[in-house]
């Protein structure tokens, strides 16, 4: 059974969710406060983490700096700081998904277990994908460039993947975002993704001004290209 970990202060949202978490099968655990989460997550055996980012005695995000510094769990956004560098920052810290208040619970739900099922395919053991002289072995959610760690943000491993699994595919802007992180074009929109893509070269290409793996194909999108 799925384990969540959920990070909220909320008295009625707490009761609505973990009723609604509950019935789909899962099991769940609730911190209200920062310091109640740091205790709850001393043991790690979570699949799934969900942080507000305004708690009493402190913020969503620097619980989600300080998990990220031990663990690939997915992790969530559930809350109503809705403004888009408070998303952006959410997403390039590491968090796999941000959703703002209000929401639709059938939504929440489904980004649930699409999260869940994201984090399987990760796991399976011995995934690895390797071209272009960069690998990745998903199973450590690590990247590497001829042999040498590639030190990526969360946000730059999982596009890295996205245009890994489709070799030779142009993908649109409206298709990584979508794949990515699930979420309105209106918080991530395609001038955040040019510098998402623009970092990433930096770390992977040898000419970043003249890229050679993910390649621009104008009107259309990008693609990771193999034959060059």
């Amino acid at each position: 059974m799925k384990r969540i970990f959920f990070v909220e202060d909320d008295l009625s949202l707490i009761s609505g969710l973990t009723f609604a978490v509950k019935k789909q099968g899962f099991e769940i655990d609730v911190a209200r406060t920062r310091l109640e989460a740091e205790a709850l997550w001393a043991d790690e055996k979570y699949d799934l983490v969900i942080l507000d980012v305004s708690l009493p005695d402190g913020s969503g995000f620097d619980m989600c700096r300080q998990i990220r510094k031990v663990s690939k769990v997915p992790i969530m956004f559930l809350t109503a700081a809705d403004e888009e560098t408070d998303i952006i920052m959410g997403l390039d810290m590491g968090a796999d998904d941000y959703i703002t208040k209000p929401f639709k619970l059938a939504v929440f739900l489904s980004r649930i277990n699409a999260l869940l099922r994201r984090s399987d395919n990760f796991s399976q053991p011995g995934a690895e994908l390797s071209s272009n002289g960069i690998t990745l072995r998903l199973l450590k959610g690590e990247g590497y460039k001829n042999g040498k760690p590639l030190d990526l943000t969360s946000s730059e491993y999982k596009l890295l993947c996205l245009f890994m699994e489709n070799p030779d595919i142009v993908l649109s802007g409206e298709q990584i975002l979508g794949s990515l992180w699930d979420i309105n074009e209106n918080f991530i929109d395609n001038k955040t993704l040019t510098v998402y893509i623009r970092r990433l070269r930096m770390k992977i290409e040898d000419n970043p001004g003249e890229p050679e793996k993910i390649v621009t194909v104008r009107g259309m999108g990008y693609k990771w290209n193999t034959v060059y």
